[in-house]
């Protein structure tokens, strides 16, 4: 029998990002998808501030987070480095994915940007861990496009955009 620490190594060195045109139609359990985004609760933050959100994009919100990402590329995009299969692939990434998460750091104020951007890392590491651990694929992407989400995400002043966070079974 495995000891927890045997287990613990053996998902870490399986942890990767594995990409959308990689997943299967299959849909990933409620459950299992809780178990992702409770993971994120246990990592650590200074002074308790937990800096991380996550907003569920699945069904017509993930439509429409693709077409928004994709019109985003196009609009802030010059003519001269404009690639029309890029512009269509993102859509296509998305649809392909079950979930997809937004990634958001909210700075309290309280501790150094850069702490809450780290604490938020470690979150979504959490989860690439619990995913690993339930045959999920997944991956963080960070688009030039996240500097211009905030009015469609609805964030805050104090928020940012760190990515999005793409899963999948595989």
């Amino acid at each position: 029998m495995k000891t927890n620490a045997e287990i613990l190594e053996e998902i870490i060195k399986s942890r990767k990002s594995i990409f959308p045109k990689d997943y299967t139609t299959e849909t990933i359990p409620q459950d299992v998808l809780d178990k992702i985004l409770e993971s994120a609760n246990y990592a650590p933050s200074h002074k308790k501030t937990n800096p991380w959100r996550f907003r569920i994009f699945q069904g017509v919100e993930k439509t429409e987070l693709g077409e928004t990402l994709a019109e985003l590329y196009k609009a802030t995009t010059s003519p001269e480095t404009f690639l029309e299969k890029k512009y269509l692939d993102i859509s296509d990434k998305v649809s392909k994915a079950n979930t997809v998460l937004s990634i958001v750091a909210d700075f309290s104020g309280k501790v150094p940007e850069w702490e809450e951007v780290a604490a938020t890392a470690m979150a979504v590491q959490n989860m690439y861990l619990m995913a690993t651990a339930n045959n999920v694929g997944c991956y963080w992407s960070s688009p030039g496009m996240i500097h211009h989400i905030g009015d469609y995400l609805q964030l805050k002043e104090n928020e940012k955009c760190l990515g999005f966070f793409y899963m999948g079974m595989k």
